[in-house]
């Protein structure tokens, strides 16, 4: 297994690759979601806010 050490003037913390993986799939979860899912919600102005975040980005959206 690979471990990788951080230092920091907190402190010191080390961190598997299967660690590191996780927080890559959940970070990548979460955006997914921000762009895509909430472009779907009800609300006008959630939507509208989804709507050009995509666009910002240049993922088109219809």
């Amino acid at each position: 297994m690979t471990t990788r050490s951080l230092h920091t003037a907190a402190g010191s913390t080390t961190r598997s690759a299967a660690q590191t993986a996780v927080a890559a799939f959940a970070a990548i979860l979460l955006g997914s979601f921000l762009l895509y899912g909430v472009g779907f919600a009800q609300p006008q102005q959630i939507h509208d806010a989804a709507h050009d975040a995509r666009h910002s980005f240049a993922f088109p959206c219809h």
